[in-house]
């Protein structure tokens, strides 16, 4: 089964930036370039939301409230997807996980992002 590791979380002003990296490691059914991989997030009391999804052809979607903020991106060679935050706001602040969409995918155990006013 792949193992997912996030990274890259941490404490920032708004307006800042951050950029979360989430390596896979470990046996797949699948190589990591075929892979759909996706970021969610996850504040205190609220659900599970949708940040970012990414194909293996790279081809991405995003959730609305990070559209034009948050860019999702992958290299393939390093088994890693990234995601880079600009514009960050308060009510960014979560625990971000990264998760294979793939049948039976994995989740990350998080990163948590702080985005202080």
């Amino acid at each position: 089964q792949v193992q997912l590791v996030e990274s890259g979380g941490g404490l920032v002003q708004a307006g800042g930036s951050l950029r979360l990296s989430c390596v896979a490691s470990g046996r797949s059914g699948s190589m990591f370039s075929q892979k759909v991989m996706a970021w969610y997030r996850q504040a205190p009391g609220n659900p599970r939301e949708f940040v970012a999804i990414i194909t293996g052809g790279g081809n991405t979607d995003y959730g609305d409230s990070v559209k034009g903020r948050f860019t999702v991106s992958r290299d393939n060679t390093k088994n890693t997807v990234y995601l880079q935050m600009t514009s960050l706001k308060p009510e960014d602040s979560a625990v971000y996980y990264c998760a294979d969409r793939g049948p039976g995918g994995s989740w990350g155990q998080g990163t948590q992002v702080t985005v202080s006013s």
